[in-house]
């Protein structure tokens, strides 16, 4: 069998799990490069039995899938991969996987990114390198509003440090009761009440069609000359484009972004250009614990699959189709 390992960006899948307890007889291939093209993604597939995708960088949608005959095994790292076609994979035939995750690094980078953008870190380390010493001025958390939208585990979390730091925490989502809020230390509001308050507000939803473009141009009008977006959700939960619009307009002090509707961001994008925007290349989950949860897992959804008793499964109905493409 072929395994291929897409998406390697810092080249450290090889050193992050024992491939060696894979099924004997398993040729493994790791990539860095992040191919866009389909064709050419296809070219490079089209041998390979198990392919692993880390979740929401390379995509997979039916017109790749359809011509991957050889494909009976998609793994992606985590739980759910909004990139994948998974009903699609179920009709060819093709089983899909997840794998455990480990470590808070979402919640961890969302107060990386508030620090950094209120505090202007990445702004006086470029400046001081170039010889310029102390050229802002902080924003103090202390009594501020932090407005969040959803309080699922990493919502809560972050919940937990902003009262740490003394802040007033409001939040809101479609399904959010006073009593949840309450357990997170939070007081439920309307969502427009949200981006009225809140100094800072961060999301957290998972990207589903009742949030895609959650975030629109009303919302963002809403928000105080003062007051910054975060977002490590995912990228079209926030109109991209009425974002940079309020962001060049300096209608909002800054955005934090983590999570784009194109990745890896074209260079010519214009969030590169908007001020007071902090931009990372999607490293809520990329840490060295989650990294090595998501490659072991990966290594034990194909000795399970490999036996005939697959774990894990996203679609398990793929079991009892005559399209199953078979464990061996």
């Amino acid at each position: 069998m072929k395994l291929a390992i897409l998406d390697d960006y810092q080249g450290t899948a090889k050193d992050l799990a024992d491939w060696s307890q894979l099924p004997a007889g398993t040729e493994v291939q790791f990539f860095q490069d992040h191919i866009a093209d389909e064709d050419k993604l296809v070219e490079r597939l089209k041998d390979f039995d198990l392919v692993m995708g880390m979740r929401e960088r390379t995509p997979f949608p039916r017109s790749v899938l359809s011509r991957l005959p050889k494909l009976r095994l998609l793994i992606t790292t985590g739980r759910r991969n909004a990139s994948f076609d998974i009903p699609a994979a179920t009709e060819l035939g093709i089983a899909v996987c997840g794998t455990s995750g480990a470590g808070e690094g979402p919640t961890e980078l969302t107060w990386g990114l508030i620090l950094s953008l209120l505090r202007h870190i990445h702004e006086e380390d470029a400046r001081s390198r170039q010889g310029t010493w102390g050229t802002t001025v902080g924003i103090g958390l202390k009594g501020k509003t932090l407005g969040l939208l959803g309080l699922g585990h990493i919502g809560s979390l972050v919940a937990r440090v902003g009262a740490a730091f003394d802040m007033n925490i409001i939040a809101w989502s479609q399904n959010m009761t006073a009593e949840r809020a309450r357990e997170c230390g939070a007081t439920l509001v309307d969502k427009n009440a949200l981006f009225k308050e809140a100094d800072i507000v961060s999301v957290h939803l998972v990207l589903s069609d009742r949030s895609r473009g959650l975030v629109g141009a009303h919302e963002l009008s809403l928000m105080k000359p003062t007051s910054y977006l975060i977002n490590i959700s995912r990228g079209p939960i926030v109109d991209e484009k009425a974002l940079i619009d309020v962001l060049e307009r300096k209608t909002i002090a800054g955005a934090a972004l983590d999570t784009f509707d194109i990745e890896p961001l074209p260079l010519d994008h214009p969030l590169f250009k908007t001020p007071n925007t902090l931009i990372c290349p999607h490293l809520g989950y990329v840490t060295d614990v989650g990294y090595e949860a998501f490659y072991s897992g990966v290594i034990e959804n194909v000795r399970a699959f490999s036996s005939g008793e697959p774990i894990s499964m996203i679609n398990e109905d793929v079991l009892k189709s005559a399209q199953f493409r078979g464990f061996n």
